[in-house]
């Protein structure tokens, strides 16, 4: 059975070799689920257009990314309501919708536009939620995710997460991109590119900053980059390795595995650099650290066992605990926002695929299929499960619900993307 040691270094070799075009668009395709989701008809917006902002196929697409809603196709429906007042529920009630959303689009003072929208209950025929809001056209593709994450609220109870960002790496020859953009996959930038690997990209609990590895200088060092301005700084340049940044829930701090002392091992330092303070003692190799959300343990990867199990320790030092007992080889731990739930990776029959565990029962469910997955990360409100896996060839970004009832594919076209990381509600 190969060791974690053998892990990582196959996981760096396959950074290294991953292949692919940096072009970052992406597109929604529902690979499972769909008996249980909300039907919903969102009606094209009254004077919507290119030029102010095509809102209706933003929102049907963050609705469906989030594996909670069925989209009911408007137009066999021979009513076009832009005003509660239009609406003609038997007919969308015929239909199959459960809810609609409406709205229009004018025209405002200083080159702005006022984008109203409403939804309305079909059996109730009442407004469950609405709002107006005025901006320039430019930021239409904010209010297209504001009204998705509105609607999201209104059916399902939970805060929606359609505002906030994702970061992943892609190849492109011999150029590595570190990449955020939204949920949707628009709006992509290039925060950094080298001729060099750039893995483990870690957003920061405000959003503002990213952490990553990046191999410029020949060694990995863990860099810090204010995503505002583009400033970078170097936060772990030890004698050896530095890898693995994970932040600490009030930013302030970061764990990092260093090899200052021969084998990993994980250490904690300040965000802003600095001495570096070892978490534990042990003779193997412990990698991957994570938080827990309330900051008190840190969640990791070791050997100890003799084969990659995930453990936890309290952040400021004492036993760890195993956490994992199924399978042989278990990595890449995350928690839930609420605590309640780790997801992983688990090799089982030479796949690699994400596993959820609850943490109270130690319940296991499986999350993604094919052969290889890596680097599950949650959706700020523990909705979703963001990780990279194989599809035709390419390595893609899915999304699966939290309860593995549904899943989505964000298909980065003429490429493979590695890395994922899900931001943070907080969008600067």
């Amino acid at each position: 059975m190969p060791s974690l040691k053998a892990l990582l270094r196959g996981v760096l070799v396959a950074a290294m070799l991953v292949a692919g075009s940096a072009r970052a668009e992406l597109n929604i395709e529902i690979v499972g689920g769909g008996a249980s989701r909300h039907a919903i008809a969102v009606v094209p917006f009254k004077d919507e257009g290119p030029t102010q902002g095509n809102l209706t196929p933003v929102i049907r697409n963050d609705l469906a990314l989030s594996g909670a809603f069925r989209l009911v196709d408007p137009s066999a429906v021979a009513n076009v309501p832009f005003v509660p007042a239009d609406v003609r529920y038997p007919l969308w009630q015929a239909a199959g919708a459960q809810s609609i959303a409406i709205g229009k689009v004018e025209n405002a003072a200083g080159g702005q536009i006022k984008i109203s929208f409403r939804l309305m209950d079909v059996s109730q025929q009442k407004q469950l939620t609405g709002g107006e809001f005025t901006v320039t056209p430019d930021r239409s593709r904010q209010v297209a995710h504001a009204i998705a994450d509105l609607i999201y609220e209104a059916i399902t109870g939970q805060k929606g997460f359609f505002n906030t960002r994702l970061a992943y790496v892609l190849k492109s020859g011999r150029s590595y991109a570190l990449q955020i953009s939204d949920v949707d996959g628009q709006r992509s930038q290039t925060i950094l590119r080298s001729t060099e690997p750039i893995i483990s990209p870690s957003w920061s609990p405000n959003g503002r900053y990213i952490a990553y590895v990046s191999f410029a200088s020949q060694k990995p060092v863990v860099w810090v980059q204010d995503l505002a301005t583009g400033q970078r700084r170097a936060v772990a340049n030890f004698k050896g390795s530095n890898s693995a940044p994970a932040w600490s829930p009030d930013g302030s701090k970061l764990a990092v595995v260093l090899t200052t002392s021969g084998n990993s091992q994980i250490y904690i330092i300040s965000a802003d650099g600095g001495a570096a303070r070892r978490l534990m003692y042990n003779g193997g190799i412990d990698t991957e650290p994570s938080f827990s959300p309330d900051g008190s343990m840190v969640y990791f990867v070791s050997d100890r066992s003799g084969n990659p199990q995930i453990y936890r320790v309290p952040v400021n030092g004492g036993d760890a605990q195993r956490v994992t007992w199924e399978g042989n080889y278990n990595v890449s731990p995350k928690l839930s926002p609420d605590g309640k739930t780790l997801v992983y990776i688990r090799r089982a029959a030479g796949n690699f695929r994400v596993m959820s565990q609850d943490l109270a029962t130690n319940d296991t469910r499986l999350l993604s299929d094919g052969s290889y997955s890596e680097r599950p990360s949650f959706a700020p409100n523990g909705r979703m499960v963001l990780y990279s896996s194989d599809a035709g060839g390419h390595s893609v970004l899915y999304a699966a619900t939290a309860d593995g009832s549904s899943k989505v594919k964000l298909a980065v076209l003429n490429g493979d993307v590695q890395d994922p990381a899900w931001g943070p509600f907080n969008n600067p």
